[in-house]
C-alpha cells in the first residue's frame, strides 16, 4: 500500500491525468525487486509452462517430420528435459534425414540450453523385418523395434518415459488398435502429447516454434523405406507377437545400439568462444 500511495501521489503531482481505479485508460504496474523496481504499462504473453528439468527427463523419437519437434517442445514446456532419438536408414538412403534431425536438435536446444541427439541406424532392422514379416504388419513391427531401441537409450540417459509425435488416426499406422500393439513392446511409459491435435493445429505450432521450415525440407526418412502399399490398421497383439517370433529380436537391437552416433548441441547463448557448439561420438 505504501508503494501505491507514493507512486500515485507522484503521478498526480506530475501528470494532468486523474486517477481512476476502475475502467482506466492506462494501467501502470510496479514490480518490486531487491535493488529497485520495474514500472511498466503493457504485458505480453510469453512461452508459459514450467522451467526445463523440474518434471524430469524424457526421450523423444524425432522423425524429422512436422509433428515430433512440436511434441518435444510441448514436453519442454511442461518442464521436461528432452533427449532426442532419430532413426535413419543410411547407407540404404542418403544422410539427409540425419542432417535434418541435427538442424531440429539445434533449434530445440534453444529451449533448454543443451540437447543430446542419438542417431540410430535402422536399415538393417528394416531389412530383416522385410524378409520374414508379412507386408501389412511391417510398419507395426518397425514401431515396436523403435520403441525397444529408444527405451534402451532412454534408460542409459535416465529418462523416465518415451515421447512420440503421433496424432490419433492421422496416418494408417497411428490407429488406436496399432498403438496398443506397438506400446506393448516398450518397457516404459509412452507419451503422445499431440494425440488429440489435428494436422493444421500442429503445423501452426511448428511455425511459431520455428521448426516448420526445417521439417518440410525433402529427405529420405526411414519411415519411407520398405513401406507396404496397404499397411495393417487394426493389428492385434497376437499378430504382432507372432510376426516378431520369427526374428532374432535381441541380436538385432544389440547390433543397432552398437552403432549409435551421439551428438550434443548447445544453444548459442550457452557456448563459450573456445567451446564447440556440437560434440559427436559413435557407439554406446
Amino acid at each position: 500500500m505504501d508503494v501505491n500511495r507514493e507512486v500515485g501521489a507522484h503521478l498526480v503531482q506530475n501528470h494532468p491525468a486523474k486517477v481512476q481505479l476502475v475502467g482506466a485508460d492506462l494501467d501502470l504496474h510496479v514490480e518490486m525487486v531487491p535493488d529497485g523496481a520495474y514500472l511498466y504499462a503493457d504485458t505480453f504473453p510469453g512461452l508459459g509452462g514450467l522451467p526445463v528439468s523440474v518434471t524430469g527427463k524424457v526421450a523423444v523419437l524425432l522423425s524429422g517430420g512436422i509433428d515430433s519437434p512440436v511434441a518435444a517442445w510441448r514436453m519442454q514446456r511442461r518442464g521436461c528435459r528432452v533427449v532426442l532419438i532419430h532413426f535413419h536408414s543410411h547407407p540404404l538412403v542418403s544422410r539427409a534425414s540425419q542432417d535434418k534431425a541435427a538442424d531440429l536438435a539445434a533449434r530445440l536446444a534453444r529451449y533448454q540450453g543443451r540437447v543430446r541427439l542419438h542417431l540410430v541406424p535402422f536399415g538393417e532392422v528394416q531389412r530383416d523385418i522385410v524378409t520374414t514379416v508379412p507386408p501389412p504388419l511391417r510398419v507395426v513391427l518397425y514401431r515396436r523395434f523403435m520403441l525397444r531401441l529408444a527405451a534402451a537409450l532412454a534408460e542409459r540417459e535416465r529418462a523416465r518415459a518415451l515421447v512420440t509425435g503421433e496424432s490419433l488416426a492421422q496416418v494408417a499406422s497411428q490407429t488406436l488398435a496399432n498403438m496398443v500393439v506397438i506400446d506393448e513392446a516398450a518397457p516404459m511409459t509412452v507419451l503422445r502429447p499431440l494425440v488429440g491435435f489435428d494436422k493444421n493445429e500442429i503445423i501452426q505450432e511448428a511455425k511459431r516454434l520455428g521448426t516448420y521450415d526445417i521439417s518440410i525440407v525433402p529427405d529420405q526418412d526411414c519411415c519411407q523405406l520398405f513401406v507396404p502399399k496397404h499397411p495393417e490398421t487394426h493389428a492385434t497383439l497376437d499378430q504382432g507377437q507372432g510376426a516378431e517370433a520369427t526374428l532374432a529380436v535381441d541380436p538385432m537391437c544389440a547390433s543397432a545400439l552398437a552403432r549409435v552416433e551421439t551428438r550434443d548441441f548447445a544453444a548459442p547463448w550457452t557456448v563459450r568462444a573456445s567451446e564447440p557448439a556440437v560434440r559427436a561420438e559413435v557407439g554406446i
